[in-house]
């Protein structure tokens, strides 16, 4: 199987998916309207560590992510999409979620060919309504961190690696006498790795299962949080 032949399949899947959300009653419940954009495309940088083993239609794609910078007030340091909340001059999520990208990363919306929007996310705690929309990158562009205020790092992360069982955990979150499990990921970095939880793992974990991506992995294995948590981190 070709790359242009994984890349296809792939983008088919995503667009079905986002069909497939179309025809869905969106969720109820008031909350401030925020959108994020769930880009994904085909690998051009640097090769993922778990190619060998990785489902043939995830094996060479990426997706775009970013890292908050550690002097925000909200969700410090916690990796995320790119996104923000709908200002009153957008014309609906994907608007949004376009503007807000192109603000963070650099990326050139021309070459961003949207899919559709997925079901808009209650976020109970942070009073959001999220509408993920889901692209596929027609013409990749160069990302960078834009403004070192809000973003540490920008960076495209591979699919692969993502669904690597070896990279997959738990994280716990405790608040107010209550405890939170969350699904997370390991993503390898030059300095470390990322630690991708709270909204946007959950995010990931229900993308991944329902588009048949998942490998097994171990649901008891607890992945340490980069700080004490006082609160759930379930939103930008």
């Amino acid at each position: 199987m070709t790359v242009d032949d994984i890349a296809r399949g792939a983008r088919a899947q995503l667009a079905e998916l986002a069909r497939a959300d179309a025809g869905v009653q969106p969720a109820s419940g008031l909350g401030r309207p925020a959108a994020v954009l769930i880009l994904f495309g085909v690998l051009d940088e640097r090769p993922s560590d778990h190619d060998a083993q990785a489902r043939a239609v995830s094996r060479d794609l990426d997706v775009l992510l970013l890292s908050r910078a550690a002097t925000l007030r909200s969700h410090p340091g916690q990796v995320a999409f790119p996104g923000g909340r709908i200002d009153a001059g957008d014309a609906g999520p994907v608007a949004a979620a376009l503007r807000e990208a192109e603000e963070e990363t650099g990326l050139d919306p021309s070459g961003v060919e949207v899919l559709g929007a997925l079901q808009p996310i209650p976020l109970e705690y942070s009073r959001h309504l999220v509408t993920p929309v889901l692209a596929w990158w027609r013409h990749p562009s160069p990302v960078r961190v834009v403004d070192d205020a809000e973003s540490a790092d920008v960076f495209r992360a591979p699919v692969a690696d993502l669904l690597d069982p070896a990279n997959r955990g738990v994280t716990v979150a405790r608040a107010e006498g209550r405890e939170w499990r969350a699904p997370a990921f390991l993503v390898p970095h030059a300095t470390g790795a990322h630690l991708v939880w709270g909204f946007t793992g959950m995010l990931l974990d229900g993308l991944f299962d329902r588009l048949g991506w998942t490998e097994p992995w171990d649901r008891s294995r607890e992945l340490p949080l980069p700080v004490p948590v006082e609160q759930p981190a379930d939103t930008r």
